[in-house]
């Protein structure tokens, strides 16, 4: 599925590991790397293997492991490999580090998908050949705190400072045709200004956002929903593309416009966020 919302939440918090299946996120990142302390990374480590053996969230589980270049790197990953969750968030990712990544699932039989996290201005300019460094690439999360450190800049509510990290993103996303989840909103009480926000990142086409705080799921979630209107729009041209291959149309229109592929796949996307998705669609894709 297509992630409208992705929650953080710390790997030794074993409150918030408990609340995974209740938050309303369509994704939960356990993160083993900046909410776990040094001395913590074991015990960490231990606490989230046994939880997800011994309780199994419904809720799509990614892990943030530590990056290539930590001492941590391998440890994370032969602790979780044979859990049930869906995939890996490899931060500070580089061409390197996700050929390693894809490398170590193969010797695994591992069929975890991988979210890149890119957070550095080296990263952010080598984004196309680093999240399509492995097929086993699903999305792609810009990481803005990280990135404005590295960049100098100064973190603000408004975000100019990342227009054009987000720009980057989105491009590089649609290229690879992966998903593009934004940068948290790092203010958890102003829920307006998350709403801004986030509409801004779904208009200029990110695919959903991570969040830090479960309060902003609700609105996370209902701006990067498709309203009645999208997804009416959405079966009606896929329901003609399907009409227009079985009478072997090349080209045919909607509504006295052309529908082409790309207008075919954001129909596609449409739906299979909002859950109206058919199996018989899949010709279509």
């Amino acid at each position: 599925m297509a992630y409208k919302s992705m929650q953080f939440m710390p790997g030794n918090n074993p409150g918030m590991l408990f609340s995974a299946d209740i938050l309303g996120a369509d994704a939960v990142i356990i993160d083993l790397e900046d909410a776990v302390g040094t001395t913590e990374k074991d015990t960490a480590r231990i606490l989230v293997r046994e939880y997800l053996l011994q309780y199994k969230p419904k809720t799509d589980i990614f892990i943030r492991i530590n990056p290539l270049d930590s001492p941590y790197f391998y440890e994370d990953i032969d602790a979780i490999i044979d859990l049930d969750i869906k995939g890996i968030m490899l931060p500070k990712s580089s061409v390197e580090s996700v050929k390693e990544l894809d490398k170590v699932l193969d010797e695994n039989d591992s069929d975890f998908t991988i979210f890149g996290l890119i957070e550095t201005a080296m990263g952010l300019e080598e984004s196309l050949e680093i999240l399509g460094a492995s097929k086993k690439v699903q999305g792609v999360l810009l990481g803005a705190e990280d990135l404005t450190l590295d960049l100098g800049s100064v973190r603000t509510k408004d975000s100019e400072e990342i227009r054009y990290a987000r720009s980057k993103i989105v491009a590089v996303s649609k290229a690879l045709q992966i998903e593009a989840i934004d940068t948290p909103f790092t203010d958890t009480d102003d829920l307006e200004g998350l709403k801004i926000d986030t509409e801004f990142a779904k208009s200029i086409g990110m695919t959903g956002k991570a969040s830090i705080s479960p309060r902003h799921l609700y609105t996370i979630n209902k701006v990067f929903a498709p309203t009645e209107a999208e997804i009416d729009h959405a079966i009606r041209v896929c329901e003609g593309a399907l009409d227009a291959r079985e009478k072997g149309l090349g080209a045919w229109s909607l509504d006295g416009k052309m529908v082409d592929a790309p207008i075919i796949k954001r129909a596609l996307n449409v739906l299979k966020s909002s859950g109206d998705y058919k199996e018989e669609y899949d010709v279509l894709g």
